[in-house]
């Protein structure tokens, strides 16, 4: 029998968080090591709590630790207009049976790092908790497989500024850091579960047919960020950016093109703060580029952007996971 996978999940769970958690707990060939909790979509304290229910409905103890509660140096900006103030919807779910550890999640990063040589990193929230990591012990990327990370709008418009993707545009320096490191980058932007990625009505109408708590659990818990979609984008269907982003990780198949590039992330500008900015003509080099690029040149790193998937096969993977 082959050895699962270990997975590290950092995440600030609200509903489409729970969704790739679901994705990632259920999955027969990965083993979910540390669940680690960021400041995002909600308070940490709430998304621990969101995090550690929804492991019970998968029947997983795998652990959960709560991190940093607020961005390396901004306000810290919630995005509950999305996704509720619970960051489930408000649908009044009950409280876990389990408490979250006494343990940092910038300390459980770098022991599960060191632990399990290999590891996949999946970062569905900001990247203060990973910056933190890095900055505390830098060797650590060596560790990790793959740094798959749900963030950016490398392509087009983002979500929470005509520039910027939440995630990266919520903690632009941190954000800011982790592309800089050595991790082995694999950016999967927000335009990836837009247009037929989102869940329509027809494939919302089969999710909940699949008929068990999982799959009521997943189309119920997004029904705020369903209606915000609506609002925001002006399409309708449920847009699942993190269960994306995990179905990649789970299987880089899915994802059908990618290349790799220099990137790096705007944080002096109000008008760009947390634009992904992406060198896809590779014209970095040119000496019109000046200072700026040459310090991203200099760290040699490129980080792989994910431009278009799979979508019939990210969407029965989001299917096997919840026929339960």
């Amino acid at each position: 029998m082959a050895m699962p996978r270990d997975f590290l999940i950092d995440t600030d769970t609200a509903s489409d968080d729970a969704v790739a958690l679901i994705m990632a707990l259920r999955h027969p060939d990965v083993a979910v090591r540390a669940i680690t909790i960021v400041a995002g979509n909600v308070p940490v304290a709430q998304a621990a709590r969101n995090a550690l229910y929804t492991a019970e409905l998968c029947g997983s103890a795998a652990p959960v630790y709560p991190g940093a509660n607020q961005p390396l140096w901004r306000e810290y900006m919630h995005a509950e207009w999305f996704h509720g103030k619970d960051g489930l919807g408000d649908h009044d779910y009950p409280a876990p049976r389990r408490a979250p550890e006494s343990k940092h999640a910038v300390d459980a990063i770098i022991e599960t790092t060191r632990a399990y040589p290999g590891i996949t990193l999946v970062t569905l929230g900001p990247l203060t908790n990973v910056a933190l990591a890095l900055a505390r012990a830098p060797e650590i990327a060596g560790n990790v497989s793959r740094c798959v990370i749900m963030g950016g709008a490398p392509c087009c418009e983002g979500n929470v500024t005509p520039a910027a993707e939440y995630n990266v545009w919520v903690d632009p320096e941190a954000a800011r850091m982790v592309t800089h490191s050595s991790l082995p980058i694999e950016l999967v932007g927000w335009h990836l579960c837009r247009g037929a990625a989102a869940l329509d009505a027809a494939d919302i109408e089969h999710v909940l047919g699949l008929g068990t708590p999982l799959a009521r659990f997943a189309i119920e818990c997004n029904s705020t960020a369903m209606a915000a979609y609506r609002v925001q984008t002006g399409e309708n269907g449920i847009s699942l950016p993190d269960p994306v982003a995990m179905a990649i990780a789970l299987d880089p198949s899915i994802c059908t093109s990618a290349s790799d590039h220099y990137l790096d992330i705007e944080t002096a500008s109000e008008l760009t703060r947390g634009m992904t900015v992406v060198d896809r003509l590779n014209v970095a080099g040119n000496d019109r580029n000046g200072a700026i690029w040459k310090q991203v040149l200099d760290g040699g790193q490129k980080a792989r952007i994910c431009w278009t998937l799979d979508v019939a096969r990210w969407k029965q993977a989001l299917y096997s996971a919840l026929r339960g």
